[in-house]
């Protein structure tokens, strides 16, 4: 398993090295850049839109980069006066009095969070090449199954960075924010789309722009592209947005011509259709209704998820199996849905890296507080307002036990671990000796070091707690010798915590070597992914860094990701100076091992 893993990261580097290399082929018009959305086929793009298909909801991008208006000619005379009306003014010099130059964001540096705001510095991506870094993005299989390696690419992918060298900032933009969706960042992925100004939108941007605007369940996020893309193309997703933004501007009598036009030219039919008549009929002075019917659907796909969503229609939970696990951090992130049916994605989601502590708290209390709730959640939503405030230490760790009993999947323990970091913190040493394990297993999940580093002196070597808070100490300096690791549980959690240490560098080298020999952790293993990783890590790269690491874990969980590969990405991120996120990796792995 282990061996394949690594094969399976080298390929995928050989690959993306081979293709970068071939980038000689600007003249031609290059395949589709986007995976099927939903998981569906991949519709090759074509050279002219089709009539009588569905909406544009799911479309790969073209890979080209929008080409610049030639300038206007200037003849040099001046008009002569005449009594017709003054001609409308050209989309250029609109632009000038809508976007001053001063308030204008240059494609150079692209990215909705900065340094204040917690984002990576601007060279985080140092002089990498960028069709090596798009082509990664593209061909990496998300969601990842690491929580902590999800919230670190995240910052690295929303980060105010400087474009790498050989890509447009738009197209950047836009495969950063395709990944980010496929991660179930969908919101996310709208700021990042929206960080670039409309006048520089590229059709690839484009694309991934309706994409996360149906994510989101925003239609009208499309609204301020839907003229320049009818100008440049005529997909049958722009056509009807153009009917849903004229309607959500207070203009409905545009809307239901080209709703009219849009059925004539057999652009859209059934649900497609509907859901865009929908949305009109949401808009001011619509006097329109119509009743959405699920029957016939076989397929959920972004345009119906979008706009159903946005106007309160519910989702069969059928059709969302038959969509990826993208679509579950989408749902937990739309507040137009319920709360009674966002709490199962909600903590999916949490465990995904999606959603925080505080907002999967702030979740459960909107439900404690709500009426007519389902008897599950809100015997949870008691449960956790007894952890947090029961009237002895008894009540408040039994109610924990019984979160973190509800956890039914693997998945789903972890989940309510994240869910009772902060009320488990409340918990003295000296009260919780019992559960000291999940206790401090609670507390790191949400990242809470500091405060799991009190139970230091309680918990007996040799246990979970004690491994996971020797990996978790921010201020470690002594190192543990190799009878403390090979003393340590079973055989798994002996390979991962010593691969973890090794990486964390709380190890002598010549600990390292005896333990790698001893639990078979195969750490001097040379391939293109390692070679690419040390490169990065040599370079200072952090945002490539974490690219490479999420491509060597790759796999539907952690039980798929081997030993030596942790190693390789816990020791490069501390060396690029995210010591904080090699910790949290290392502890999620021994958590969920």
């Amino acid at each position: 398993m282990a061996i394949s893993r690594v094969k399976v990261a080298a390929a995928a580097l050989t690959a993306a090295t081979l293709a970068a290399a071939a980038v000689a082929q600007s003249n031609k018009s290059p395949e589709s850049l986007l995976p099927p959305g939903f998981g569906e086929p991949v519709a090759q793009p074509s050279a002219a839109p089709q009539a009588g298909g569905p909406p544009s909801a799911t479309a790969a991008p073209p890979a080209t980069v929008q080409q610049v208006p030639s300038s206007i000619a200037d003849n040099g005379t001046a008009p002569e006066p005449t009594p017709s009306a003054t001609p409308t003014p050209d989309a250029a010099t609109l632009a000038q009095y809508e976007m001053p130059a001063f308030a204008r964001r240059s494609l150079a540096l692209v990215g909705p969070t900065g340094m204040a705001e917690g984002g990576l510095a601007p060279d985080a991506w140092g002089n990498a090449n960028g069709r090596f870094l798009e082509i990664l993005m593209r061909r990496l299989s998300a969601p990842l199954p690491s929580r902590w390696l999800s919230i670190a690419l995240r910052r690295a992918l929303v980060s105010r960075v400087d474009t790498p060298r050989g890509l447009n900032g738009a197209d950047f933009a836009a495969e950063r924010a395709w990944l980010l969706l496929r991660m179930g960042e969908s919101v996310s992925a709208r700021a990042v789309v929206q960080s670039v100004d409309t006048g520089n939108v590229t059709p690839k941007l484009r694309e991934v722009w309706m994409q996360a605007a149906l994510a989101t369940a925003d239609p009208a996020a499309l609204c301020p592209l839907t003229d320049a893309a009818l100008r440049n193309d005529n997909q049958p997703g722009w056509v009807l947005a153009q009917a849903m933004c004229a309607a959500l501007t207070g203009n409905p009598g545009e809307a239901q011509p080209l709703i009219a036009e849009a059925r004539r030219a057999h652009l859209a039919s059934g649900i497609d259709l509907q859901l865009a008549q929908k949305v009109i009929g949401a808009g001011a002075d619509s006097r329109q209704a119509i009743t959405i019917e699920w029957t016939p659907v076989v397929q959920l796909n972004a345009w119906r998820f979008g706009l159903a969503t946005a106007t309160g229609i519910a989702v069969p939970d059928s059709l969302y199996d038959t969509v990826g696990p993208q679509v579950t951090g989408w749902r937990a992130l739309a507040p137009a849905i319920p709360l009674a049916a966002r709490a199962a994605p909600a903590e999916q989601a949490a465990a995904m890296g999606v959603l925080s502590n505080l907002a999967l708290v702030d979740l459960y209390g909107a439900i404690d507080a709500a009426d007519d709730m389902p008897a599950v959640l809100s015997s949870t939503a008691s449960d956790l307002r007894s952890a947090y405030a029961g009237a002895d230490v008894a009540t408040r760790i039994g109610a924990l036990r019984q979160l973190w009993e509800g956890g039914t999947t693997p998945q789903g323990e972890y989940a309510r671990l994240i869910l009772t970091a902060r009320a488990a913190a409340r918990v003295r040493p000296i009260d919780g000796k019992g559960e000291a394990d999940r206790i401090i297993a609670a507390m790191l999940s949400a990242g809470m070091d500091r405060t799991a580093m009190r139970w230091r002196d309680t918990v007996s070597a040799g246990t979970d707690g004690w491994a996971l808070l020797m990996l978790a100490d921010p201020d470690a300096t002594a190192r543990l010798g190799y009878g403390a690791v090979s003393g340590y549980a079973s055989a798994r959690k002996q390979q991962v915590f010593f691969a973890g240490l090794a990486g964390l560098g709380r190890l002598s080298s010549s600990d390292i070597e005896r333990g790698a020999q001893a639990f078979d952790v195969r750490i001097g293993a040379d391939n293109a992914w390692t070679r690419a990783l040390d490169r990065a890590t040599r370079d200072r790269q952090p945002a490539t860094v974490l690219l490479l690491s999420a491509i060597g874990m790759q796999t539907g969980d952690w039980r798929g990701v081997p030993p030596e590969m942790l190693y390789r990405i816990v020791t490069a991120l501390r060396v690029v100076g995210l010591g904080g996120e090699a910790r949290m990796i290392a502890t999620e792995a021994l958590t969920r091992a």
